[in-house]
């Protein structure tokens, strides 16, 4: 008999065991199921999340495209000149200007200077932001009365847009406007290009701009010769008339980056179509 009951307390030991042992595995199996519930909740929100934000903007951003520029950069607070130009000239500011063109339409600029006038074209689609700039200031008459204070016969490189100082010193109008359309290329250098000028900081360019006389400014979108600067100068425009204009104006360097003789821009005149 003893032996009988101590056979039976094992048993009844070892069922118990087996049931504790189940239960158990029970409980992990639950807790298994509802952590990968919580998981899939968690990645499916994630997923609608991400989605949203990789939606169409809508704050007047320019996405990349179709040769469109890739800039975040918003435009200023300023206010917009009367569209027949400033009755004087304003060469001081406190913000850059909000937008005032309208980029369904065409703007031009007609360049009369002491040897000669140039026409221009701008670029509203790659860089709306430096053209909205460039004829905000013509309309108020900045770039009247200035010099092309830089001249270089093998770049081609004519500087101009220093109202307060007449060399590339000028402090500008008293903002800087972010680098927009990045990166130009050396064919984007061409012979007639109208680009901004700007320090080696990025988005520093506010009033200055250089054009190019010949094929000489290309190397400003060659890396092996520029470093990282290379393409940084935003191209918005180029010359459509005149263009022996700049060639006779680059002429002019005395060999140390200066025109022997006064160069002046008597007028820059924006017209919209």
């Amino acid at each position: 008999m003893g032996t009988e009951k101590r056979e039976r307390q094992k048993a009844n030991r070892e069922a118990r065991l087996a049931a504790e042992a189940a239960a158990e595995a029970r409980k992990r199996r639950i807790r298994f199921i509802r952590n990968a519930v919580i998981l899939t909740i968690v990645i499916i929100a994630v997923g609608f999340a991400l989605a949203g934000c990789s939606s169409d903007s809508s704050d007047g951003t320019v996405a990349a495209g179709d040769g469109e520029a890739s800039t975040s950069a918003a435009y200023g607070t300023g206010d917009c000149p009367p569209e027949g130009g400033s009755a004087k000239p304003v060469v001081t500011f406190t913000v850059a200007p909000k937008k005032c063109i309208d980029l369904a339409k065409t703007y031009t600029a007609a360049v009369t200077t002491t040897e000669g006038s140039f026409s221009l074209r701008f670029d509203t689609k790659r860089t709306p932001l430096t053209t909205n700039n460039f004829v905000v200031l013509a309309r108020y008459g900045y770039f009247d009365g200035t010099d092309l204070f830089r001249t270089e016969a093998g770049s081609g490189i004519i500087q101009g847009g220093s109202p307060h100082t007449q060399d590339n010193s000028d402090p500008g109008p008293g903002y800087t406007i972010p680098d927009e359309g990045l990166p130009f290329s050396s064919a984007d250098y061409a012979a007639g290009t109208i680009a901004m000028a700007r320090t080696s900081a990025p988005n520093s360019a506010s009033g200055q701009f250089f054009l190019l006389a010949n094929e000489g400014g290309a190397y400003l979108g060659d890396k092996a010769q520029l470093g990282p600067d290379a393409g940084s100068y935003a191209v918005f425009g180029t010359v459509t008339e005149g263009i022996d204009v700049l060639e006779k104006i680059a002429a002019l360097d005395t060999g140390a980056g200066a025109p022997s003789k006064q160069v002046t821009i008597q007028k820059v005149a924006i017209s919209e179509s």
